[in-house]
């Protein structure tokens, strides 16, 4: 099945920033961010899921500044092994280094939400 539309997260352990996003504008849109810790964050992934119908999962994975993972790089891997588990849909994983520090530096309102659509938009551009 072609990947058309899709969902990206943006984790952290007590906020995970949304954004959707398709391949025929490239482009995504900020969604509201989910505030929730470990698994009280599924239910409310699996409400996006149901309102959005997503073909494919994109999640940020951080890295340091050298490319070496971190506390949270292993954090967010877990993250996307169990969306793929939970939901059953392709999940692609995102270098997202400095996705936050672009976020804050254009003046975002949410943060996270634009940490998302700068990874999905990031994805986007990625495929041919």
């Amino acid at each position: 099945m072609p990947e058309n539309t899709f969902l990206a997260f943006d984790y952290g352990t007590k906020r995970t920033g949304v954004a959707s996003g398709n391949v025929l504008t490239r482009s995504a849109t900020p969604q509201p961010t989910l505030v929730a810790e470990g698994d009280a964050r599924f239910p409310l992934i699996a409400a996006r899921l149901k309102e959005w119908q997503p073909d494919a999962l994109v999640v940020g994975v951080p890295f340091h500044p050298d490319g070496a993972p971190h506390e949270n790089t292993e954090r967010a891997r877990k993250f996307a092994r169990q969306l793929r588990g939970r939901f059953g849909l392709p999940v692609h994983e995102v270098d997202e280094r400095y996705s936050t520090t672009e976020a804050l530096a254009a003046g975002a309102k949410d943060a996270d939400a634009a940490s998302a659509c700068i990874i999905l938009e990031q994805y986007l551009r990625s495929l041919p």
